[in-house]
């Protein structure tokens, strides 16, 4: 879509949950436009911050030293009553009184889903694509996920050592909301005994069936991973194993917000540098209200409608190579 107007200031903004890389990609999105004569407002909270006007304006110095950061220096939050037609009409208001011709989002689905709001009022943004679930529509993969699977692996590989020390076998619980991208994934880096994804049913029976076969093949450890969405929980999951004569001891492990957390990893900060950067290029060249995005190798506009519009699917490969690895 085309922008209706030249652009002279532009604000950025990060929302919803953080994922390492968003500094790079700030940063980016900064030293871009100011070198192409723009004016760059950060927006402080996310839609809530929008709101309620906590704005400041962002030099080259502002965002040095920032690259090896994790989470986000403009801070970020969820907003309910960005949700409500009043509070985008506020939101909208607080841009037009500080200037600001358009937007740059950085976060997840429901981020970019309130970007799509502001695009039906007449608000030129562009998305960018930062969430360790990797669930959204579009992209090959978003700002944050090589870094939460680092993370998560090295998670396993410590668990690993301390099971087979005490003949245990692990579930490990992911995050990654209703998707399985980051187990599956970390199940096949890690060499996990089994994967248990939302995608999919969990039938207990079959997990305690794979764990007792790892004990009766003589491992000294099992690790199960589980991503949060799969039903039952982790918590009710171990229970109904631990009823059971398996042969290990049961342990529960949740990685938790430590997934989020630690400095981007090289590819993330890369990645989130040249989706910062064309984000800006996008807006100077007249486009609008699209989301940058990684086709292979290129990146790309989507435009948000067909973001929010569909559901990203896991791969079938991927499962299927989770599975076969697994025996």
């Amino acid at each position: 879509m085309v922008a209706r107007k030249s652009i002279k200031t532009i604000g950025v903004m990060t929302s919803g949950g953080d994922s390492p890389g968003m500094n790079p990609c700030i940063r980016a999105v900064v030293r871009t436009g100011l070198a192409n004569d723009l004016r760059v407002i950060g927006v402080e909270d996310g839609y809530e911050g929008l709101i309620h006007g906590r704005f400041r304006p962002l030099g080259a110095r502002d965002v040095g030293g920032i690259l090896q950061r994790g989470g986000t220096i403009l801070q970020t939050a969820r907003s309910a009553e960005f949700r409500e037609p009043h509070g985008q009409r506020e939101a909208i208001r607080q841009m037009s009184n500080a200037e600001m011709d358009a937007l740059v989002v950085i976060g997840g689905d429901g981020s970019l889903s309130g970007a799509m709001k502001l695009t039906e009022q007449g608000i030129p943004v562009i998305g960018i694509p930062g969430s360790i679930d990797n669930d959204i529509y579009g992209t090959d993969t978003c700002i944050g996920v090589d870094t939460a699977l680092t993370t998560i692996v090295d998670g396993i590989d410590k668990l690993r050592d301390t099971a087979s020390s005490h003949n245990r076998a692990f579930l490990v619980e992911t995050m990654g909301r209703e998707s399985g991208y980051l187990a599956v994934q970390a199940g096949i880096i890690a060499g996990a005994e089994m994967v248990l994804i939302p995608e999919e049913p969990v039938v207990v029976a079959e997990v305690a069936r794979t764990i007792e076969n790892a004990y009766l093949r003589g491992k000294t450890h099992a690790i199960v991973v589980v991503a949060e969405g799969a039903r039952p929980n982790i918590h009710e999951l171990a229970s109904q194993i631990d009823a059971m004569d398996i042969g290990f001891t049961m342990r529960v492990t949740i990685l938790g917000h430590i997934q989020r957390g630690g400095k981007p990893s090289a590819y993330d900060r890369f990645l989130a540098t040249r989706f910062g950067y064309q984000a800006v290029q996008f807006l100077l060249s007249g486009q609008a209200n699209v989301m940058v995005a990684l086709d292979g190798r290129e990146v790309v506009p989507i435009p948000l409608r067909t973001v929010v519009s569909n559901r990203k699917t896991l791969s079938v490969e991927y499962l299927q190579m989770a599975k076969t690895l697994a025996q």
